[in-house]
C-alpha cells in the first residue's frame, strides 16, 4: 500500500512541476495559487484512490485491468469535483490548465502501472525446474533385431517427408534405422517423449529442427530419462552461422549488415536479457530462433550427454550423442545476459564469484573439456587455440580487456587487490603442479596479472612467471606490487601488450 501511495505522491509532484512550468511561461504571478489548488487535487485523489481499492493490495495481487480501472475511476472522480466544486472557489483558474493536469496524472499513473505490471509478467516464472530423479543402472529392455523392408519403407517414406534422401542414408548408417532398438520422433512437442517407455530404445533420433523447439533443455532432460545407459541421442539444428551468411548474401553490401545486426538483436540479444526474455518467447512460441554451436552441445552436456560426431549436411548439422550422466540441476530459467559472474579459486582455495562480459556463448562453460580435447589442450591464456565459444565481438573485448572491466566491483568489494596472481577456474587451477597451487591459495589475486610482464608462451613459462612473483611478493608485498604496476604499465603504452 505504501508504495503504491508514494509511487502516486512522485507523479503528482512531477505533474505538478510540468503544469506550474506551463502556467509559469503564461502568467507568473499565478503560480502559489496553482500549487494551492494542486495540493488539494492531489489529497483528492489519494481519498478517492482508497474508496475505490486503489492502494489496497500491492500491483502483484492485482490483474492490469483491474489497476486501470480504479485509477481511471479515481480520476474520472477528481475531474467531476473539480467540475463542481471549482466554481464555488473565489478565484479564477484555467479549466485547461486543471483538466491538464489530471490527465498529466492519470497518463503518467497509467504508464506507472504498465511497468509494473510487465515487470511482474517478466520475472514470474511459472514454469517450474524440471526436477531430476537419481536412477539406477538401466540397460536396454527391447531385443536387438532387424526390421521388416515393409517397417524400413514406412521409416523411409516419413524421413523423406522431412528431409533429403542423403539425410536419410546418413542416419540409416550412423543410428542404424533399420533397427527395432531405435525409434524416430519429430514432433516440436517435448512433452511426446513421455509417451515413450523407459529404457525400451537404445537411439532416440529427434528429426525436429532444435530452431524450432520450445523448451530444448526439458526436452533434452526427457530424453535423459527415457534412454538407458550410454543410450544414443540423435538430434539436428540449423547454426546461427548458416542464416547470417544466407542473410548477408540476400541484402546488397552495406545494407545487409545493417539489417543482419536488427535482426541479431532480435534474435539473440533480446531472448538473453532478463526483462525481455519471457516477452520473446510468449511472441515467438520459440520458433525459428538462432542457435551456434556452442549453445546445442553446451545445452546437450548440461542435460548430461556427451557428444560424439556432428556432421554438417547442407543447412543442417546433425548431432549425435550419448547419455552420460544425470543431467545438472535444472534452473527455473537460464538468462545469458551481458553480466555474469564466474567462479574462481582465491585465498584459502576459497570460491568467489568474479564479475566479467560475456564474450562467449550460452552455456560454453559446459564443453570447456570437450573444447579442449578438441584442440589439443589449452594455452596459457585459459583457453584453447581458436576457441569457438568465443563471439566476435568476445574477441575483440579480450584483446583489449574490456570483458575484465566489471571486475572494478570485484575489486571495491576486496575480493582482488590490484596486482596479483590471476584467479582460476577449477579446470585450469587444476593444471598447476602442488606446489604453485599452494602457493597460490596463500594470497588475494589481482586484477593486473604478471605474465603481462613476462609474455610466457608455455605453461612451463607461466609457472616460472607466477612462482617469480609470488616468491618477490612473500618476502616485500608492497614493493613488488608497485614494481609490477609501473612495469605493466609500461608493458602496455610502450609495448604495446594486448590481453589474448
Amino acid at each position: 500500500m505504501w508504495k503504491r501511495l508514494l509511487t502516486d505522491i512522485v507523479i503528482w509532484l512531477l505533474a505538478t512541476l510540468l503544469c506550474v512550468l506551463w502556467r509559469w511561461i503564461a502568467d507568473k504571478s499565478e503560480i502559489l495559487t496553482y500549487f494551492t489548488l494542486f495540493a488539494c487535487m492531489a489529497g483528492a485523489w489519494i481519498v478517492l484512490g482508497l474508496l475505490f481499492f486503489k492502494y489496497w493490495h500491492s500491483y502483484k495481487e492485482m490483474w492490469y485491468w483491474q489497476d486501470m480501472l480504479c485509477m481511471i475511476a479515481t480520476g474520472v472522480g477528481v475531474a467531476a469535483l473539480v467540475h463542481y466544486l471549482l466554481p464555488l472557489v473565489p478565484y479564477s483558474f484555467s479549466m485547461t490548465v486543471v483538466y491538464g493536469m489530471i490527465g498529466i496524472v492519470m497518463a503518467l499513473d497509467a504508464v506507472a502501472i504498465l511497468a509494473l505490471h510487465y515487470w511482474k509478467f517478466a520475472l514470474n516464472m511459472t514454469v517450474p525446474a524440471m526436477k531430476i530423479e537419481k536412477r539406477k543402472d538401466a540397460k536396454v529392455t527391447r531385443a536387438s533385431e532387424k526390421r521388416s523392408p515393409e517397417s524400413i519403407e514406412s521409416i523411409h517414406q516419413a524421413v523423406l517427408s522431412l528431409t533429403t534422401e542423403e539425410d536419410y542414408q546418413l542416419l540409416l548408417d550412423k543410428a542404424k534405422l533399420d533397427n527395432r532398438q531405435t525409434k524416430v520422433v519429430a514432433t516440436t512437442d517435448r512433452f511426446a517423449f513421455l509417451q515413450i517407455p523407459n529404457y525400451q530404445y537404445k537411439t532416440l533420433v529427434d528429426l525436429t529442427l532444435l530452431n524450432d523447439a520450445r523448451g530444448i533443455n526439458k526436452r533434452f532432460c526427457i530424453v535423459n530419462e527415457k534412454l538407458p545407459d550410454n543410450g544414443h541421442y540423435v538430434c539436428c539444428y540449423r547454426p546461427q552461422e548458416y542464416i547470417k551468411s544466407k542473410m548477408l548474401a540476400k541484402y546488397p553490401k552495406g545494407i545487409n549488415y545493417i539489417v543482419y545486426t536488427f535482426w541479431f538483436l532480435w534474435k539473440r540479444v533480446v531472448p538473453r536479457l532478463m526483462l525481455t526474455s519471457r516477452a520473446y518467447y510468449e511472441l515467438t512460441q520459440g520458433r525459428k530462433r538462432m542457435l551456434s554451436k556452442t549453445e546445442v552441445l553446451g545445452r546437450l552436456y548440461y542435460c548430461g550427454f556427451e557428444v560424439d560426431e556432428i556432421i554438417p549436411m547442407g543447412h543442417i548439422e546433425y548431432v549425435f550423442a550419448h547419455r552420460h550422466s544425470q543431467p545438472y540441476e535444472q534452473e527455473q530459467i537460464k538468462v545469458y545476459g551481458p553480466l555474469i559472474k564466474l567462479p574462481r579459486i582465491c585465498k584459502n582455495k576459497e570460491i568467489v564469484y568474479f564479475y566479467k562480459f560475456r564474450t562467449m556463448h550460452p552455456y560454453s562453460e559446459y564443453i570447456q573439456n570437450y573444447v579442449f580435447d578438441q584442440h589439443g589442450g589449452m594455452n596459457i591464456a585459459d583457453k584453447s587455440d581458436n576457441d569457438w565459444r568465443i563471439t566476435t565481438w568476445g574477441r575483440f573485448m579480450r584483446r583489449y580487456w574490456l570483458d575484465e572491466l566489471p571486475m572494478m566491483i570485484n575489486f571495491l568489494k576486496g575480493d582482488v587487490k590490484l596486482v596479483g596472481i590471476r584467479p582460476l577456474s577449477r579446470a585450469m587451477f587444476e593444471q598447476y603442479p602442488k606446489d604453485l597451487q599452494d602457493k597460490r591459495t596463500r594470497c588475494k589475486p589481482g586484477l593486473i596479472p604478471p605474465f603481462y610482464i613476462d609474455h610466457p608462451k608455455t605453461f612451463d613459462e607461466l609457472y616460472a612467471s607466477e612462482n617469480k612473483y609470488l616468491d618477490e611478493y612473500f618476502r616485500h608485498p608492497l614493493w613488488t606490487d608497485c614494481k609490477y604496476f609501473f612495469l605493466t604499465v609500461n608493458s602496455i603504452l610502450f609495448k604495446r601488450m594486448h590481453s589474448a
